[in-house]
């Protein structure tokens, strides 16, 4: 509605409205409510967007005011006012010291200042006093809109360059709004809270300073990072710093390296080197997929890591992603890149051959490895890499099978998850993105199909609005792991496009050659990651059918090694994995070490065991032990070592 309009009418969540003058605020909305709800607001949500109170509303909306019992949104307001509580109190106590951006991340926010001297650990505990005192002060939160050129010259009196460039990159027609608590203000789109003692003083934490370049660019100057954490009361801050301590315990580069599972070296970054026990997970994990997938009639192909330019021309990721590929020039000057992604492979066995309707659905599956760069302060492990192993498959098939084939992938993805002790998935439905290929009518027909799938699962899903790929919608499958921790993984994703941009038809009851609908569809998602994922969830100690080494038989004297070997054979022979150590070395030392690699199973072997025939079981994280017949142990183990998929 027009801005001159003298009465505008607000609607709140239960549904009542109120008249007010046009221009007013959230804050005097709250204050005509309640003193109470005046003094408790903290921000406002005016028709969908998240509003600080201090902005004016110009028309009819609908409103509901924010206090911090809303914790999605007092959680933002508390991490960004504490990015600029943090900022002033860096400048307060260093002068000289630049600022440039702080946004909120999961969990808190951080802050890169240029600053010559660096940041050691009693610095952040100077900051963080610094911090309090702030909040104490309860300084009133203001917020005014500047004009460009005095916004700029503002910022070159203070000797800010990084705000310079800031304000110059920001469209000509975009507000600049500035924020201010006492003397210190900040570039801003807000929202922020009414004044910094809103702020928990008790609920927050710095917690390290790390390198990183302005704007990502590694030939811009480095500043430094500050990371912060807060929540909005003191109880859920001491939860989220005892689940760091448990992560940290359960990280599995940490335990890779105990349980002697991979590494990683500086000649191929992002690439993994496994060690026969670390590879024995990972074939697991593609033997126990491989069934499953040939169980519902999936086939299973391999494409070439490297194609030429074309291909990637054609699909789309030479114009779309290649800021993320490894390109090669070969001496007769062809362009080539290794694959990114399987799909480009996979339309080219599609279109091998012809294809009638009446083969579809065809569902072609690759453990392919694929190759993304990634920068290399973002690497992190198995769960970010340059080089990884998908499980990916393409389902081709008409638009009349699209709905059932959604679900069955639905089905088969929860099922999958189940078997590795996953069963808090929660999904998110993520749509399309500004930079597209395809029609607007084909993205509604795609998202409409996954919509569908959810709902008729009866399963809860968030939308995340623009956040698909470029050329289709998708879903992606969220774990919880042990510790709380949320993992993405699997991904389902309806393409329309592909198959037209790659000409691939199949020949309809009437003759006539269409367009398949074609369905991307990842379980683990990458091996790798999701190996990762598994070492931490289960903090090392992995399902025995999973154990890269299930079972240690360990000699308690050296006459009784023929026995040892015999145990060993015995519990291969039933599909155990069983290895002897007939060491000679005590019994406690043996069983420390291999308690240490997460062996499962430690069967000690004596005197006695050999006249009996029997063994000495220990269960990791157990101190008691048992002695059991060899025949009732192999019987048990062998049905343990049994996957889930085949008991």
């Amino acid at each position: 509605m027009a801005k001159d309009q003298q009465q505008i009418s607000l609607t709140f969540p239960d549904g009542n409205a109120r008249a007010y003058d046009a221009g007013v605020t959230p804050a005097a909305v709250a204050e005509s409510i309640s003193k109470s709800l005046s003094k408790k607001a903290i921000s406002a949500t005016v028709n969908g967007q998240h509003w600080d109170l201090q902005w004016p509303i110009e028309g009819d909306a609908t409103v509901a005011i924010h206090t911090m019992q809303d914790e999605a949104q007092a959680n933002e307001l508390v991490r960004h006012d504490l990015a600029h509580i943090m900022a002033r109190a860096v400048q307060e106590i260093w002068p000289d010291t630049k600022v440039t951006i702080g946004p909120v991340i999961e969990h808190g926010w951080y802050y890169d200042f240029d600053r010559e001297e660096p940041f050691t650990p009693e610095d952040l505990g100077l900051i963080e006093k610094k911090m309090k005192e702030i909040i104490n002060k309860r300084d009133p939160v203001r917020t005014e809109v500047w004009d460009r050129d005095v916004a700029i010259q503002f910022y070159k009196d203070r000797n800010e360059p990084y705000k310079v460039e800031l304000i110059e990159s920001i469209p000509g027609d975009e507000p600049l709004r500035m924020y201010w608590h006492g003397d210190w203000q900040d570039l801003c789109r807000g929202p922020h809270l009414q004044h910094t003692g809103q702020v928990p003083g008790d609920a927050f934490k710095l917690m390290s300073v790390a390198g990183a370049y302005w704007r990502g660019d590694s030939d811009r100057q480095m500043l430094q990072r500050i990371y912060g954490v807060a929540f909005t009361g003191k109880e859920k801050l001491k939860a989220h710093l005892t689940m760091l301590e448990e992560a940290a315990k359960r990280d599995h580069r940490k335990l890779g390296r105990e349980m002697d599972l991979f590494h990683f070296e500086e000649v191929a970054p992002g690439s993994v080197f496994w060690h026969p026990a670390g590879w024995r997970v990972f074939q697991t994990l593609i033997d126990y997929m491989r069934r499953r997938q040939d169980a519902v009639d999936y086939i299973e192909v391999n494409t070439p890591d490297i194609m030429d330019r074309a291909l990637w021309e054609t699909s789309g990721h030479w114009f779309n992603y290649m800021d993320n590929m490894f390109l090669a020039q070969t001496h007769d000057d062809r362009d080539y890149a290794l694959k990114p992604m399987n799909c480009p492979g996979h339309m080219m066995i599609y279109n091998h051959t012809l294809r009638s309707y009446r083969e579809l659905p065809i569902k072609i599956s690759e453990f392919g490895k694929v190759h993304r760069y990634e920068p290399s302060g973002a690497l992190h492990g198995l769960m970010r890499v340059r080089s990884f192993t998908q499980d990916d498959a393409h389902i081709y098939c008409t638009p009349d099978q699209l709905f059932e084939e959604c679900a069955k992938v639905n089905k088969l993805i929860l099922s999958i998850y189940k078997d590795f002790g996953f069963e808090d998935v929660h999904v998110k439905l993520s749509t399309r993105p500004e930079n597209r290929i395809g029609s607007d009518e084909v993205w509604d027909l795609s998202e409409d199909a996954l919509r569908t799938t959810l709902e008729d699962a009866n399963m809860n899903y968030t939308i995340f609005e623009g956040e698909g790929a470029f050329y289709g919608p998708k879903l992606e499958y969220v774990l919880r792991d042990a510790i709380g921790r949320d993992w993405q993984c699997g991904t389902l994703q309806v393409d329309y496009n592909l198959p037209e941009r790659f000409g691939s038809t199949y020949v309809s009851a009437s003759g006539e050659k269409l367009a398949p609908v074609m369905l991307h569809r990842a379980l683990f998602g990458s091996l790798e990651r999701f190996t990762g994922i598994l070492i931490e969830n289960w903090e090392g100690k992995l399902p025995f059918w999973l154990a890269p080494r299930q079972v240690v038989v360990a000699s308690i004297t050296s006459e009784a090694d023929g026995y040892v070997q015999e145990v060993v054979d015995t519990l291969r022979k039933a599909g155990v994995q069983a290895e002897a150590d007939m060491r000679n070395e005590k019994i406690n030392y043996k069983v420390r070490e291999h308690s240490l690699s997460k062996v499962p199973v430690i069967l000690a072997v004596g005197a006695r065991e050999v006249e009996e025939k029997t063994v000495s079981v220990r269960r990791l994280g157990q101190k008691q032990t048992s002695v059991q017949a060899l025949t009732d142990v192999t019987a048990q183990l062998a049905a343990e070592a049994t996957p889930p998929d085949l008991r």
